[in-house]
């Protein structure tokens, strides 16, 4: 294994997730918005990640605040 690829294929792929999972959270939020249905409140969030080959699941859970009630 070399170390400085698998450690920039892990950046590559993580900033991935990151830009990827932003975009799509702020497309659901405005359409919630734009259809009258976005809670107040904070929003729930679960990412689960998997890699099958290492028998990996890694679940990360938070509060993602609009900006709206609490």
């Amino acid at each position: 294994m070399n170390d400085e690829e698998f450690n920039l294929s892990m950046r590559k792929f993580l900033k991935q997730v990151g830009v990827t999972s932003q975009q799509e959270i702020e497309k659901a939020l405005r359409n919630a918005k734009a259809s009258g249905n976005l809670p107040d409140g904070p929003l729930r969030a679960r990412v689960v990640l998997t890699i099958e080959d290492l028998g990996l699941s890694h679940v990360v859970e938070g509060d993602i605040k609009t900006g709206g009630a609490t």
